[in-house]
């Protein structure tokens, strides 16, 4: 009798690979609503100190105080009037700067001797205080509109040119070489080369000139003007009423903050073709 010998099966050794799992850099998935939830943090502490009595309220009202004092002077008719206005300065500077700023970046990235003869003026213009130019301009335009509406236009056309200017000179000459290859137009080449290159330097620029045309203006209508977010909050100055100044305050940094999502907006929507670190 043959003594029947099982033997285990021989399982070879597994061989384990060791899958690197790859370390996300990126920033992540963008937050819906993200740039609010810094405005609402600020307004629940402001909240918080005044429920507890932690702020005079002569210095700085509670918010409730705030909206109530707004309400009242939208009902009154007087808030209306003075938003109004303040866009409508707003409004014909930055146009006037927006157009200013571009055509010279084009005019100085474009042509050597454009360069030479607008890009030295306007940065000796960035480097003088602009609204130090006020006194000058009152004596040249008079101390109506036309002087505030100018000065606005300066503080937007600066950051423009700026950085539409710096794109331009950024573009990569190989792209150059390639458009003078091809043998295109000069239109073709600026509407090819030129404008995709510098539209990221000019949204950036255009969102500074946004936010510079409301720092400007909360300057310029304190000066000889009977209407406006600035000539209310002087006003209230004199009065003592702070949370009248507050109002106009809460409405600068609304408007600043609206306008500057639009931009954005805008710009992730003209560039929609770019992979950058924020998308």
């Amino acid at each position: 009798m043959s003594a029947v010998t099982t033997t285990a099966p021989v399982v070879a050794p597994e061989v384990s690979t060791q899958v690197r799992r790859r370390r996300r850099l990126s920033p992540g998935r963008r937050l819906p609503a993200a740039r609010l939830v810094g405005p609402v943090l600020l307004l629940a502490v402001w909240s918080a100190a005044s429920a507890a009595g932690r702020l005079d309220p002569a210095a700085i009202p509670a918010p409730w105080t705030v909206v109530r004092t707004g309400a009242h002077l939208w009902t009154a008719g007087t808030l209306p009037t003075d938003i109004l206005t303040s866009l409508e300065r707003a409004g014909y500077g930055f146009a006037i700067g927006l157009v200013a700023g571009v055509a010279l970046a084009l005019a100085a990235g474009l042509s050597r001797v454009g360069e030479a003869l607008i890009d030295g003026t306007v940065n000796l213009n960035r480097a003088i205080p602009t609204l130090g130019l006020i006194p000058l301009f009152i004596l040249w335009l008079g101390i109506g509109e036309s002087f505030k509406v100018a000065i606005i236009a300066i503080v937007v056309y600066i950051p423009i040119y700026l950085n539409t200017h710096a794109a331009l000179a950024g573009i990569d000459h190989r792209f150059v070489e390639l458009a003078e290859v091809q043998g295109l137009s000069r239109f073709a080449f600026v509407r090819q080369i030129v404008i995709p290159g510098a539209l990221p330097g000019f949204f950036v620029g255009l969102r500074l000139g946004v936010t510079g045309s409301w720092l400007g203006l909360v300057v310029l209508e304190q000066i000889n003007a009977t209407s406006g977010l600035g000539y209310m909050m002087f006003q209230a100055q004199n009065y003592g009423q702070s949370d009248v100044i507050l109002v106009g305050l809460v409405v600068y940094g609304v408007f600043g903050l609206v306008s500057d999502s639009a931009v954005r907006l805008i710009e992730r929507r003209v560039l929609s073709w770019r992979r950058t670190l924020s998308s």
